[in-house]
C-alpha cells in the first residue's frame, strides 16, 4: 500500500495509485448544503487535501472521482471559475510579503478574466474578477483559501514591525486580510461556494469582520470526520496495515490497535464524540512500521510557546476542565487568553460532553500530544541547563518500572538542582507554593507512560501524586519546605493507599520535602506495604 505522506494535491493521489480515506460522501453534503464555510483543524490533519479534493470537484473533474462515493451522488459534473489561494509554504515575517502573494494571485486571474482599468484596492480587483469570471463562464465562482491564518500565525506575538507603516506587522497582516476578505459581501451574488481552512478562528472583530459570516462547521457532528481518520476507517482502509505492524512486533492485532489508538487518536471535533486518529502520524507509523512521535516533531508551536509565556494560567490549570465552547471557539485568541489557540492547534481536544451544562472537557488527546507538547512547556518553563529532558524522563520510568525509590531520589533531585535560581525566586508565598505545584505537575505528566494522577481526589483529602506501573503503585506526598515525615504522616493518617489494599502489586508511599531556598529536594523517605 502506497500512504499519501505529505501529499496534498488530491488529482497526484488519485493517479498514482495512493490510498485514499473515502470522504466525498460529506464533500457532497458540505456543498450542497449552503455557501460560505470556516473549518479549523489543527496542522497536518489533512486541510490542504480537503481543499485540493473540493477543486477538482468543482472543476468538473469527473474520472478522478471514480468508484467514490461521489460518484453515485453527483449528476451534473458542472465546471465552475475555481479560485485557489494557498498561504502554505510562505514566510509572512518580512513587510509586504502578504500584499506581494496576493497582489501576485489577483493579477494571474486578471490576466484570464480581464483587469479593471480604475481600480487599485486588492479587494476590490478580486471582486471585479470574480464578476467578470461570473459573466464570461455562466457560472458563479468557488473560492479556496487555505490555512487562511498563516500570515497571522507567523508574525502572533513576535513584535516585528511593518517596516513601511508604524505599527506591528501582526496589525498589518489582519487589515489587509480583513479588507481582502470583505471581498465576499460585496461579490455574494458572484458566488457560489467559499471555503476557509485554518489552525484558528480569530474573533470577529479582527479579520471576519468585513463580510458576511462563515458558517462555522469545526464543531458541526456532520463534518467532525471530514479531516482525519475515524475507527472505523481505520479498521476498513488499514487492516493489513495493522497486521503487518502487529507481526514485527511480536503481538497480536488486537493490541497494536490499542497502541496506535493511545498514540494518535483521541481527537473529538464534536458532541457526538466521534473518535479521529491524526492522519499524518498514523501514516507514517504505518509506512515506517513504527510507532514514533512523528506530529510533534514536525513542527514546534513556537507561537504557542509565546503565548503561555504571557499568561498567568499554568497548563496545568487549563487541562482537565470543563468549559464553554465560547471559552476555548469563539473567544478572540490572544496572549491573554491562549485556550482557543491551545485547542484549535490541536494540543488540547475535547474529552467529554456535558448536555446539561453545555459544557466540555478539555485534554490531551493522546501520548503524542501529551508527551511532546508537556516536554515543551516543561523546558520552556522550568529551563533545567541539561540539554535533553527526554532522556531523563526514560532513566525516571526505568527507576519506576524497577521499583528503585532511591534512583528515583537522585533523579528527581539533580532535574530540580538544574533548574536555575531566577525560575524559582518567588518573592510571594502563594507563587512559591504555585510554583512548586506547578513543577510537579510538570515532572509527572512527563513521565506518565503510565497511569499517573496529580491531585488525585480521595474520600479523605486529595493525593499529590500516583503512578501505577505493571507491578508497582507510588503513592507521593510533598511538602513545601516541611518534612518528609510530615508528608508519610499524610499519606497514613488520610488512607491514600486504602484503594489499593487488594491489589497485588507492592506500593510504595514516599514523603518528600522540596526546599524553597535550595530549589530541590531535602527530605526523602519510603515505606514500602
Amino acid at each position: 500500500m502506497k500512504y499519501p505522506i505529505g501529499i496534498q494535491s488530491f488529482e497526484k493521489l488519485v493517479t498514482e495509485g495512493y490510498c485514499y480515506v473515502d470522504k466525498t460522501e460529506q464533500i457532497y453534503q458540505l456543498t450542497h448544503d449552503g455557501t460560505i464555510y470556516f473549518l479549523s483543524r489543527p496542522r497536518r490533519f489533512g486541510k490542504s487535501l480537503l481543499v485540493s479534493t473540493l477543486k477538482n470537484y468543482f472543476l468538473g473533474k469527473k474520472e478522478l472521482f471514480k468508484g467514490l462515493a461521489i460518484e453515485r451522488l453527483e449528476t451534473e459534473w458542472a465546471e465552475y471559475p475555481v479560485f485557489h489561494i494557498d498561504f502554505n509554504g510562505s514566510n509572512f515575517t518580512t513587510s509586504g510579503t502578504l500584499e506581494k502573494k496576493l497582489d501576485g494571485y489577483i493579477a494571474t486571474w486578471e490576466d484570464q478574466y480581464g483587469k479593471s482599468t480604475y481600480l487599485t484596492d486588492m479587494g476590490d480587483r478580486f471582486a471585479y474578477v470574480l464578476k467578470q469570471a461570473h459573466e464570461q463562464s455562466g457560472k458563479r465562482c468557488v473560492v479556496l483559501i487555505d490555512e487562511y491564518d498563516k500570515p497571522i500565525l507567523d508574525v502572533l506575538d513576535t513584535g516585528i514591525k511593518d517596516e513601511r507603516q508604524e505599527q506591528l506587522l501582526e496589525d498589518r497582516n489582519r487589515e489587509v486580510l480583513k479588507g481582502f476578505y470583505s471581498v465576499f459581501k460585496a461579490a455574494d451574488d458572484d458566488l457560489q461556494f467559499v471555503l476557509l481552512t485554518g489552525v484558528t478562528k480569530f474573533s470577529q472583530v479582527s479579520v471576519f469582520s468585513g463580510f458576511n459570516q462563515p458558517a462555522d462547521i469545526s464543531m458541526d457532528s456532520r463534518y467532525e470526520a471530514l479531516c482525519g481518520v475515524t475507527q472505523a476507517e481505520l479498521e476498513h482502509y488499514f487492516s493489513e496495515s495493522i497486521q503487518e505492524m502487529a507481526e514485527k512486533e511480536g503481538i497480536t492485532t488486537d493490541e497494536m490497535t490499542i497502541r496506535l489508538k493511545r498514540q494518535y487518536d483521541g481527537y473529538h471535533f464534536s458532541k457526538n464524540m466521534t473518535d479521529v486518529y491524526n492522519p499524518f502520524s498514523l501514516l507514517n507509523a504505518f509506512a515506517t512500521q513504527d510507532v514514533q512521535d512523528y506530529w510533534f516533531r514536525s513542527g514546534t508551536p513556537s507561537y504557542l510557546i509565546r503565548l503561555l509565556a504571557h499568561t498567568d494560567e499554568n497548563l496545568d490549570e487549563l487541562t482537565g476542565k470543563y468549559y464553554d465552547p465560547q471559552e476555548f471557539v469563539d473567544y478572540k485568541a490572544s496572549v491573554e487568553k491562549p485556550l482557543p489557540m491551545i485547542y484549535q492547534s490541536g494540543y488540547l481536544t475535547i474529552k467529554d460532553y456535558k448536555p446539561r451544562r453545555g459544557t466540555f472537557l478539555l485534554d490531551f488527546p493522546n501520548n503524542e500530544v501529551k508527551k511532546g507538547f508537556v516536554s515543551l512547556v516543561a523546558s520552556d518553563y522550568l529551563k533545567p541547563k541539561r540539554e535533553s529532558v527526554n532522556s531523563w524522563i526514560q532513566d525516571v520510568i526505568d527507576a519506576l518500572e524497577g521499583g528503585e525509590t532511591e534512583k528515583l531520589r537522585k533523579l528527581f533531585t539533580s532535574f530540580l538542582a538544574d533548574i536555575p535560581y531566577t525560575m524559582r525566586r518567588k518573592e510571594d508565598e502563594r507563587e512559591r507554593e504555585r510554583y512548586f505545584h506547578y513543577t510537579f505537575y510538570l515532572i509527572f505528566r512527563l513521565v506518565s507512560v503510565y497511569t499517573v494522577y496529580t491531585e488525585k481526589e480521595q474520600s479523605e483529602g486529595r493525593v499529590d501524586c500516583i503512578v501505577e506501573t505493571p507491578d508497582y503503585i507510588y503513592i507521593f506526598e510533598f511538602k513545601l519546605d516541611g518534612t518528609a515525615d510530615e508528608a508519610l504522616r499524610q499519606i497514613e493518617e488520610k488512607g491514600y493507599a486504602r484503594p489499593y489494599e487488594s491489589d497485588e502489586r507492592a506500593i510504595y508511599k514516599i514523603g518528600a520535602s522540596f526546599s524553597s531556598q535550595t530549589g530541590t529536594i531535602s527530605d526523602w523517605k519510603t515505606m514500602k506495604d
